[in-house]
């Protein structure tokens, strides 16, 4: 049976280097498991391979979207699945690798068949949203879905309108569509989640930000500032940046606010990994490269 090795892990863990050279092991390609990273114009930001990691290796769902392209979880559960198909056939193993927790959620479990929502009542509700706030629509799922109105983080403004809007384009509750079973896959699966000290990761973070800063972010921010409503811009670095360029903020302070909100995004990566119990840990800040190449190795070809 084929196999699909997942290398995971908060972001700055160090993913990219290892996948890299686990692909090279394995002669294999990378499937891309970051949801900003799939677009264009935002390289620097999202930390995406380089042109010359990816002359390594090559590598799938990289650059791959403009910015104003709308795309799911569940498009992206499509489109792998169907690209894994292609590979299986001239690959035995194939490396996805990435931080987006509900992408590779998506494509190892599988995620519920909610309906794609058209443009016209994604745009109502955006609307809606944008004029009157969020306590409205809270008001309105708690009438139209008063199951998942119990359920939903009330502060997540983003997980309320999706709600909203399959409740008003199908007539059916969100709820409905929530059926939480695990899909078939045909082919097997090895998680592996890569990890270092708290205090080790930080600082990891902390000098990316640096690099980024001086690899010219700055430019590139306000290169797409005039995008800057997208959804795609809608993340950690950019919304920074953009204060500044409005000059609401100072750039030193800025940078730290980076640091700062991409610390607490790895927290959060980390406190969704620990329900997945298929995980298998390395922890990479106690060993070299080459040790931990070893270690991800030798656990992929394990059985399972």
């Amino acid at each position: 049976m084929p196999k699909l090795i997942v290398i995971l892990g908060p972001t700055a863990v160090g993913k990219t280097e290892l996948s890299l050279r686990v692909a090279e092991h394995f002669r294999c390609p990378i499937i891309n498991a970051d949801s900003r990273q799939i677009y264009r114009d935002i390289a620097i930001g999202t930390a995406a391979p380089t042109a010359e990691e990816m002359k390594r290796v090559e590598h799938y769902f990289v650059h791959t979207k403009q910015l104003d392209e709308y795309y799911s979880a569940a498009q992206y559960e499509e489109d792998v699945l169907n690209l894994l198909n292609t590979l299986f056939k001239t690959h035995e193993v194939v490396v996805l690798s990435g931080g987006s927790m509900m992408y590779i959620d998506a494509v190892t479990k599988g995620i519920d068949d909610i309906p794609t929502i058209d443009d016209d009542t994604r745009q109502l509700i955006k609307q809606r949203y944008e004029k009157e706030g969020l306590e409205p629509l809270l008001a309105e799922l708690k009438l139209l879905d008063p199951e998942y109105y119990n359920i939903v983080d009330k502060k997540n403004h983003k997980r309320v309108v999706h709600a909203l809007e399959i409740c008003y384009m199908t007539g059916n509750t969100f709820t409905s569509y929530r059926v939480n079973e695990r899909k078939h896959r045909p082919f097997s699966i090895i998680k592996i989640g890569l990890r270092r000290e708290r205090e080790d990761l930080f600082n990891r973070i902390n000098q990316r930000v640096d690099k980024m800063m001086q690899e010219g972010f700055m430019d590139e921010a306000k290169r797409v500032y005039p995008l800057r409503q997208l959804n795609s811009l809608n993340t950690v670095g950019y919304k920074e940046l953009f204060n500044v360029i409005a000059g609401e903020w100072e750039l030193p302070m800025a940078t730290e606010r980076i640091k700062k909100n991409t610390r607490v995004y790895a927290k959060k990566q980390m406190t969704w990994y620990k329900k997945d119990n298929e995980i298998q840990w390395v922890d990479v800040d106690k060993m070299t490269v080459d040790e931990a190449v070893a270690k991800i190795v030798g656990l992929a070809c394990a059985d399972v």
